[in-house]
């Protein structure tokens, strides 16, 4: 019985993946997208780098892109009630 239950759950698992599929196809096909690029333009990487928009006046080696997690000398610049402005390339 067990084995049964099993193999109605891959079976239906099968077709809910074959539904799926379809629909995206209809969807790109709709888009007049075709599905290769739909498919290996969300694989590609992001091309170049993110320009530095920050940069320590007292270590020119310490920039900061402006993304992602402030780095020290940033959070301890704000903290020492300068702006942040002041760093902006």
């Amino acid at each position: 019985m067990a084995e049964k239950v099993q193999q109605e759950v891959s079976h239906r698992e099968r077709d809910d993946l074959n539904k799926a599929r379809e629909q995206i196809m209809a969807i790109a096909q709709q888009a007049g997208i075709p599905l290769k690029q739909l498919i290996l333009d969300g694989l590609q990487p992001r091309a170049g780098k993110v320009a530095v928009q920050y940069r320590n006046p007292d270590n020119a080696s310490e920039q900061w892109t402006g993304r992602g997690r402030q780095p020290l000398w940033v959070r301890h610049w704000v903290e020492s009630g300068k702006s942040i402005d002041l760093l902006r390339v």
